[in-house]
């Protein structure tokens, strides 16, 4: 059985049964099984309707698992902590996303690797890059770190 590793996101800004937003973290890091590494838990401020603010890490993860398994693990997870589906971008007890998988790229229905999004959003790259700099976005080869500054570049548009 082959062993791959994932770059996975985590995010909390409700606090649930294990506590605060960073004990959520914690609590569902715990639950990922093989984690090789974690980043520092950062606070962001909210996207979209929510008014809290986020707890946000990133860790890497060992599993033998292909990204639709480790999806569903992931969303186990999730229900798990309280999760329930309902508004984007809403107050959440834990949110845990695929980021990167060391196989590269993937794509079946419902799961896209790389995150869609994930290299315009600072609230994932800055803790990927404390433990994942030097990884490669397979879709144009730029590393986590190059992402990251590209981020913290970005003005707002007046």
């Amino acid at each position: 059985m082959t062993t791959t590793s994932y770059a996975i996101a985590l995010g909390s800004n409700r606090p649930g049964r294990h506590g605060s937003p960073r004990a959520e973290i914690r609590a569902a890091l715990a639950e990922l099984g093989d984690v090789r590494a974690v980043s520092p838990i950062i606070v962001t401020a909210p996207v979209g309707p929510s008014i809290r603010a986020f707890a946000n890490a990133a860790a890497l993860v060992d599993s033998p698992l292909d990204p639709p398994a480790m999806l569903a693990r992931l969303k186990a997870i999730e229900r798990a902590f309280g999760r329930r589906r309902g508004q984007r971008w809403g107050a959440r007890v834990i949110d845990l996303d695929i980021v990167l998988w060391s196989g590269g790229a993937w794509r079946s229905p419902g799961l896209v690797v790389p995150h869609i999004a994930y290299a315009a959003r600072a609230f994932v790259l800055h803790p990927l890059a404390a433990i994942a700099a030097d990884w490669r976005d397979p879709r144009d080869g730029r590393r986590v770190r190059h992402l990251r500054h590209g981020v913290d570049r970005r003005r707002p548009r007046p």
